[in-house]
C-alpha cells in the first residue's frame, strides 16, 4: 500500500466514524422523541438528516477518488468498496431514524396510547448492533462482525413481540388502530436498521476474509 493511499484511507475512516456517531445520535433521539412524545425532538432528528446526506456524498466522492487515483487491488480494493457500502448503509439508517421521528410526531396526538416498552428495548439492541458493526470495521475484526449477525434473531423476535402487544391493544380498543400503526411502523424501522447493521457486518467479513456470506448463515 502506498503512503498516499494509506493517508486517504485513514481520512475516509475517520469521516465514517464521525458519520456513524451522527447516525447513532439520530436513532437514539428518534426513539426518545417516540417514547416521550416530544415533537421538538422529532423535528431535531429530521433537521440533522441534511448533515448526514452531505457527509455521505463527501465520503463517496473521496472513495471514488481513491479508486481512480490509486487503483487499489486485493485487500485495499475490498476496503475501499466496503467503505462505500458502509457509507450508504449509514445514510439509509439516518433516513429510517427520520421515519421513526415522523411516527413520533404523529403519536403526539395520541397521548393516552401506551407505546410498548419493547420498542425502547429494540432501540438498545439496534444501537449495540450498529456500534459493534462499525467497531468490527475499524478493527478488521471478522469475529466481532459475526457476533452482530447473531444479534439479528433476538431483534426480530423482539419485533414480533412488539407487534403482538400492539395487536392486543387494537383488540381491546379498535379506536386506537391509527396510533398502533404508527408504533408498528416505528418498530419495523428499528428492525430495518438492525438489518443494515447486519449488512455492514457481512461486508466487514468480506473485507477481512474475502468471503461473501450474504444470503447464507455465518459460521
Amino acid at each position: 500500500m502506498s503512503l498516499h493511499l494509506k493517508q486517504d484511507l485513514d481520512v475516509a475512516r475517520v469521516s465514517l466514524l464521525k458519520l456513524s456517531g451522527m447516525v447513532e445520535d439520530m436513532i437514539a433521539l428518534a426513539v426518545k422523541s417516540l417514547m416521550l412524545r416530544q415533537g421538538i425532538l422529532a423535528s431535531d432528528v429530521v433537521r440533522r438528516d441534511s448533515d448526514v446526506d452531505s457527509a455521505e456524498v463527501r465520503i463517496e466522492e473521496d472513495c471514488l477518488k481513491m479508486l481512480a487515483l490509486h487503483q487499489p487491488v486485493a485487500a485495499d480494493l475490498r476496503r475501499v468498496t466496503t467503505m462505500m457500502k458502509v457509507n450508504n448503509d449509514l445514510e439509509r439508517m439516518a433516513d429510517l431514524a427520520c421515519n421513526i421521528a415522523q411516527r413520533a410526531d404523529s403519536l403526539c396526538t395520541y397521548p393516552e396510547f401506551p407505546i410498548p416498552n419493547g420498542i425502547n428495548e429494540m432501540a438498545t439492541m439496534v444501537t449495540r448492533m450498529v456500534r459493534a458493526s462499525l467497531d468490527a470495521f475499524v478493527s478488521n475484526d471478522s469475529a466481532m462482525a459475526r457476533s452482530v449477525i447473531v444479534m439479528d434473531d433476538p431483534l426480530d423476535a423482539k419485533n414480533v413481540q412488539v407487534i403482538g402487544v400492539l395487536a392486543e391493544s387494537i383488540q381491546k380498543d379498535p379506536s386506537q388502530v391509527e396510533a398502533a400503526l404508527h408504533a408498528f411502523s416505528a418498530s419495523r424501522h428499528l428492525e430495518q436498521i438492525g438489518d443494515l447493521a447486519v449488512s455492514i457486518a457481512e461486508d466487514v467479513i468480506y473485507m477481512v476474509d474475502g468471503v461473501i456470506i450474504r444470503h447464507r448463515q455465518a459460521s
